[in-house]
Order: structure tokens, then C-alpha cells, then sequence
């Protein structure tokens, strides 16, 4: 592991030299440059509030807070957002940066670890205003919020395995993408991020149960509108896919990245 890593630890400017041409071609053209980074998440967050906590007055079962089903909402959705950024951008990696990979000599891993900093840093901006938005409004959960950092890199890791997969199958199966974004849409609805699981039938939740997201969401719900110390024991369903998936991933990727580049 560490030996395939070292070689991106050497290039790590390059990475960051990726990931600050990634920000700089995205707000080039603006007005407002960069202050767009700020006003998507703000605007995003406010229309989940007004929404469902004016309008709808949606709350949750067992929570007073008037914000408690917004907060629940956020929660999810900036969760998963990480996920499906890391795991959409990777199935199509290779294919997009082709040119590059055929011109230049560098550790074709550094590609899959841009694509996660390039998610980590819009993450943290989008979630650091949510957190704000907490902290104002006085639902700040406390020193229980800590735990979001293990919680959020199970996320990444197992995010960055699947998606380098996806990213090395697509390069010899082009219809690996196409099928993805459909898995990933279904996927989206038979998580627990725009409903809670207590509301579905038991029939239903044994099913719900064996998707692997489930109790990661929940975990980070449970933190943000609960202020609940998270159940990690419940995490080892996901933290033991994780683990397979990065094996196989670096193992398929250094099986096939030789033929990647004939490929393309």
C-alpha cells in the first residue's frame, strides 16, 4: 500500500497544482470570481430551510427543534454529495483526462486522489457554512460533533475504492458509466437522507438494510440532529466493504494501468 502511495506523495504538487486549475477554470469568467464557491451551498441550504421548516413545517418524530427535519435534510444530502462527487468524477477520470495520460509521465493514481481533495475542499466549504447555520440558530450539536471526522473519511475511503473501480472498468467497458448513473439515482432513494428508516415498513427496512450507506447516513444525521455519539459498531458492515474494495481497486488498477493508456 504504502509502495503504490509514495510515488503520488512525490508528484503532490502536481495534485494540488490540479486541484487549483480546477477552481481557477470553474469561476474564470465570473463576476464574482470565487465568492460563487459560498453563495451555491448558502442559497442551497436556505431553500431546505425555508422549505421545510416554514412552508412545510416538517418535522421529524421525537425532535422539537423547528429546524430538526432541515438540519436531517442537510445532513444527508451534503453527506452523500461528497459521495456521489467521488464516485461519478472517478468512473470517468481516465476517459476525461486521456490527452494527459498519453502525454505526460506521472503516477496515474494521482488522478483518483484529485479527484478526492477536489470533493474534500467543496465539501468543507459547503458543510462549513451548514455548520454555521447550526451554530446561529443554536443547534450546534457539541463536542459529539468530532465524530464526523471518522465518519466522513469512512465515507472517502470507501467512495475513492469503489470509484477508482468504476474508473479502470469504464476505460474497457464504456457502458460501466452509463450504468452508474442510473445505479446511483436509485441508490440516492434507497438511502435514508430525504425520509428517516423508523417511517418505512419492517419488510421494507431488512432491504434497506444490506445498502451499505444506510447506517453511515444515519450516523451522521444522528450527530448533526440528535447530538447522538454514533454507533460505530454499525459501521463495520461498511468499513469492512471499504476495505475489500480498496484491495481490489489497487490491485485491478495495477493489473490494467499499463493497458489503459493503448486503450484510450
Amino acid at each position: 500500500m504504502l509502495a503504490i502511495l509514495r510515488p503520488v506523495w512525490i508528484y503532490r504538487g502536481f495534485v494540488l497544482g490540479s486541484v487549483k486549475r480546477e477552481f481557477q477554470s470553474r469561476y474564470r469568467n465570473s463576476l464574482l470570481g470565487a465568492a460563487w464557491i459560498f453563495f451555491q451551498p448558502l442559497a442551497q441550504i436556505l431553500v431546505y430551510t425555508i422549505v421545510f421548516s416554514q412552508i412545510m413545517h416538517a418535522k421529524l418524530p421525537g425532535v422539537a427543534s423547528t429546524f430538526g427535519y432541515s438540519i436531517h435534510l442537510c445532513a444527508g444530502i451534503l453527506t452523500w454529495g461528497l459521495f456521489a462527487e467521488i464516485t461519478t468524477r472517478s468512473q470517468g477520470m481516465f476517459l476525461e483526462n486521456a490527452n494527459l495520460l498519453k502525454k505526460l509521465n506521472f503516477p496515474r493514481l494521482c488522478l483518483p486522489v484529485t479527484i478526492v481533495a477536489i470533493g474534500l475542499l467543496n465539501f468543507a466549504i459547503v458543510f462549513g457554512l451548514f455548520t454555521s447555520f447550526l451554530i446561529v440558530t443554536g443547534n450546534f450539536p457539541g463536542l459529539v460533533y468530532v465524530c464526523l471526522v471518522p465518519l466522513i473519511a469512512l465515507l472517502v475511503v470507501f467512495g475513492a475504492s469503489l470509484g477508482l473501480i468504476l474508473g479502470v472498468l469504464n476505460v474497457f467497458f464504456r457502458d460501466v458509466g452509463q450504468l452508474f448513473s442510473i445505479v446511483i439515482t436509485f441508490w440516492f432513494w434507497l438511502t435514508p437522507i430525504v425520509y428517516p428508516v423508523s417511517i418505512l415498513p419492517e419488510r421494507v427496512k431488512d432491504i434497506i438494510a444490506l445498502n451499505p450507506m444506510v447506517n453511515l447516513i444515519e450516523a451522521v444525521q444522528g450527530v448533526l440532529v440528535l447530538g447522538e455519539w454514533p454507533q460505530f459498531r454499525g459501521l463495520l458492515y461498511l468499513a469492512t466493504l471499504a476495505i475489500v474494495l480498496s484491495a481490489f481497486g489497487l490491485r485491478l488498477f495495477r493489473s490494467r494501468v499499463g493497458e489503459m493508456v493503448d486503450e484510450l
